[in-house]
């Protein structure tokens, strides 16, 4: 069944993939394996799933401005996810696809939608995000 949610772009792009998604924060400072693109959390529920190349479905970073630095290199290594889906403006993740964009001519999009469609997206879902925010969902 395919459907399309409408989000606020945050960082314009497009990108498809995967989704990885969780109604759980992560760290990225000590969350998140900036050279092979896991997730390293052992107490987090995606603990041991790769995000590299998904689109990553989370409400929000927990923690610092570090989280930005582990998500920067990330996307130098090339396992970043290819796009995030948030229900909020999320600062950190935000910065790190502005400045891997000037630093690298790399970024990723990244989506702001309600909460009720937030949880709607569950992992294994196919997505695409288009340049308008508009989100297409094959479960």
């Amino acid at each position: 069944m395919a459907r399309i949610v409408q989000g606020k772009t945050i960082i314009d792009g497009t990108a498809s993939g995967i989704a990885l998604a969780s109604s759980e924060p992560v760290s990225f400072w000590g969350g998140y394996d900036q050279v092979t693109g896991e997730i390293i959390d052992r107490r987090h529920p995606l603990s041991s799933q790769m995000a590299a190349g998904r689109i990553l479905v989370l409400p929000y970073t927990r923690g610092s401005s570090t989280s930005t630095a582990i998500l920067l290199e990330s996307v130098r290594a090339g396992v970043a996810p290819a796009g995030m889906i948030t229900d909020r403006a999320d600062i950190f993740l935000a910065l790190a696809s502005v400045v891997a964009d000037e630093m690298y001519q790399m970024s990723f999009p990244m989506v702001a939608v309600s909460r009720s469609d937030f949880d709607s997206i569950k992992t294994g879902d196919h997505i695409q995000i288009d340049d308008s925010g508009r989100i297409h969902i094959q479960e």
